[in-house]
């Protein structure tokens, strides 16, 4: 990739690596649901100039019902189970979580689609299967490794998972009922239909007491930087350098929520889940494609 690119790149992942850190800050005092809720609203305020692109509006209005209904799957869920999971364990496990969306997206595309995946591809969903597992037995405590995790810790793993499941869930209806759309029109409109569908629940679960200027300053942050910038830059490495190589950000985002969470939180790493980590990364790198084993494909075919 061009040096301007590569730049773009990783500050994509330090963006979206960030995103953990300041849904922790925000959900402390906000709550989950008005940190979700505002970091759609105020994204969505963000990103109503794009509209002025050529084409976007026009694809916005045709499809509309459509991509409203993806920003709920694509943003809104998955924003509130992550800001739930942030609050009951390490940001940093979270983010690697968080790095099985193209694993998810795999097996969605299979079972919805029809998109069966080669020899390569079902060894990498089986050892990215394994890697999850891995991780969540020894955070949950059930291998000794971390006794002292709550019952809260397990369910707040789950609701990662289950928000990967959305994001899933989402490439694949975006794929069925929004192809050919001009992308921002997409990226914009769903945070319109996250916002609209959070508004009331985000209204009902306001908190009774004052928000402190770190919340705030925190979901600002994570709407403006880890969402509206962060979904533009993204778009662009996809239209230069492909779907594929732009996937690849997923990997390099939990290094900087890892680091983010060390710095900021004073958050443990641990090797169990660097190992994990690392397990999880090469099968999601296989099940996407992006990574092939020449004689297991030769076996198969």
């Amino acid at each position: 990739m061009p040096p301007l690119l590569i730049l773009e790149f990783v500050a994509l992942a330090a963006l979206w690596g960030s995103s953990f850190l300041f849904m922790r800050l925000g959900a402390t005092d906000l709550g989950i649901v008005p940190t979700a809720g505002l970091r759609v609203g105020l994204a969505a305020l963000f990103m109503l100039p794009v509209f002025l692109v050529p084409g976007v509006w026009s694809d916005f209005r045709r499809r509309l019902g459509p991509i409203l209904f993806v920003g709920l799957l694509n943003s809104g869920i998955p924003f509130m189970l992550f800001a739930f999971a942030v609050m009951h364990i390490p940001t940093g496990l979270t983010s690697i979580l968080n790095a099985t969306v193209p694993l998810t997206g795999a097996l969605v595309a299979w079972v919805w689609l029809r998109e069966r995946p080669g020899a390569s591809r079902m060894l990498g969903l089986a050892i990215g299967f394994a890697g999850v597992c891995l991780l969540v037995i020894g955070k949950s405590g059930l291998s000794g490794l971390a006794a002292s995790s709550s019952p809260l810790a397990l369910l707040a793993m789950g609701a990662c998972l289950l928000a990967t499941l959305c994001y899933g869930l989402a490439a694949s209806f975006t794929k069925r009922h929004l192809g050919g759309l001009h992308p921002l029109a997409t990226a914009s409109g769903s945070q319109i239909g996250a916002a609209l569908a959070l508004a009331a629940p985000t209204a009902w679960f306001w908190p009774d007491t004052p928000v402190g200027h770190t919340a705030w300053f925190a979901v600002i942050a994570v709407a403006l930087l880890c969402t509206a910038i962060a979904y533009v830059l993204f778009f662009r490495i996809i239209e230069k350098a492909g779907p594929s190589k732009a996937l690849t950000v997923t990997f390099l985002v939990p290094v900087f929520a890892l680091a983010y969470g060390a710095l900021f939180l004073d958050e443990r790493i641990t090797a169990w889940m660097i190992g994990c980590g690392l397990v999880i990364v090469c099968g999601t790198a296989l099940s996407t494609g992006l990574v092939r084993v020449g004689w297991l494909e030769r076996r198969a075919a």
